[in-house]
């Protein structure tokens, strides 16, 4: 199936032949796409407007505030791709896990999981679990035309970070004890999220996204031998569970560059990069086949305009081989970054690549 079709075979408007996608797939582009990881939040002050006295999670479950967050960037930015605007523990709420965005901190989870009936919390997320996912997806594809719209969920190592430590850990001591002392648990415990994440993707994907991410954004904390082994198998789960649909599957962790060669080979067409490894040389780890997305460091926005130029020319320059390369950050706009900064860098690489 192709990644401008929805499973009923319907066409969506366009976005077949957009930047973005042909990137993805490897093809000729007219410009290098952009679009920025967590473009669609905190960094726009018609965000922080729209979302005044709403708390996180009940925003991603508003459809039309969702439509309109997730459109901002666009409006304002030109990027050549949209990104749902949700958060990773969305799907686990939906489920009943009994958590919480606080603000400053992130997810705490009330009832870490540490034994095995704990994961009775982690029943099958079905489409009813999400319906309001749905109906925010048809608003969108209704508004953004031939721009592409990414789905996105977390992946599963990441997700059971944040239930096995009941919220953020700098160290994850609990999750490394939870895996290296009791690896048929851990496993079961990836299975099951897998389950989940695969089956919120999939929502998103029937409902008109044009690509998925998969964000693991914890993962850079383990050794290649220790992904391969204990995580990569629930990772493949999720992006064999989608394949089908013919959308572009992207992988993104921070840290990674270890473990660049095992996202892709976990199943990814397009790999994300942070801003630690050069793009030429994350595309020899990576090896032949896929494509690369990233990678400007986010801080460098902050500084003169022209050094964010000098810096966008370098990530250009060492994408110049490439089979196909999607620009963007190598992690999420920080939270107080200028966006006339984003809307600029936008335009520059459009521009400096234009064909």
């Amino acid at each position: 199936m192709s990644a401008n079709q929805t499973p009923s075979g319907q066409q969506q408007t366009g976005t077949h032949d957009s930047a973005f996608l042909r990137a993805c797939r490897r093809e000729p582009v007219p410009h290098t796409p952009v679009w920025f990881m967590r473009q669609a939040g905190r960094s726009l002050p018609e965000y922080l407007k729209v979302r005044e006295g709403i708390p996180m999670l009940e925003s991603c479950t508003r459809p039309e505030l969702v439509a309109e967050i997730t459109l901002q960037p666009v409006r304002r930015h030109n990027v050549d791709a949209a990104i749902y605007y949700s958060d990773i523990v969305v799907p686990l709420k939906a489920i009943g896990v009994d958590l919480d965005i606080k603000p400053g901190v992130g997810p705490v989870v009330a009832n870490p999981i540490r034994s095995r009936a704990d994961l009775a919390q982690l029943r099958d997320l079905t489409p009813d679990d999400v319906s309001y996912v749905t109906e925010a997806i048809g608003l969108l594809t209704a508004e953004l035309g031939s721009t592409p719209l990414i789905g996105f969920a977390g992946a599963p190592f990441t997700l059971a970070s944040y239930l096995v430590e009941g919220g953020p850990s700098r160290n994850h001591e609990n999750t490394k004890a939870l895996m290296y002392g009791d690896p048929q648990l851990w496993a079961d415990l990836l299975d099951r999220l897998a389950e989940i994440t695969s089956a919120f993707l999939k929502v998103q994907i029937e409902a008109g996204a044009s690509a998925v991410q998969l964000f693991d954004s914890w993962v850079g904390a383990l050794s290649p031998a220790d992904y391969r082994r204990s995580v990569m198998p629930a990772s493949e789960k999720v992006f064999t569970s989608v394949a089908s649909y013919g959308v572009p599957r992207i992988h993104f962790g921070a840290g990674t560059g270890e473990l660049l060669g095992l996202l892709g080979e976990a199943g990814a067409d397009v790999v994300g990069v942070d801003w630690r490894v050069p793009l030429d040389e994350a595309a020899r780890r990576v090896g032949p086949g896929k494509a690369l997305q990233g990678n400007l460091d986010p801080a460098v926005l902050f500084a003169p305009r022209e050094a964010v130029e000098t810096k966008a020319d370098e990530v250009l320059d060492a994408a110049a081989g490439l089979e196909g390369h999607v620009f963007n950050l190598g992690h999420g706009v920080l939270p107080t970054t200028d966006p006339d900064a984003l809307t600029h860098l936008v335009e520059y690489v459009h521009t400096r690549t234009a064909r």
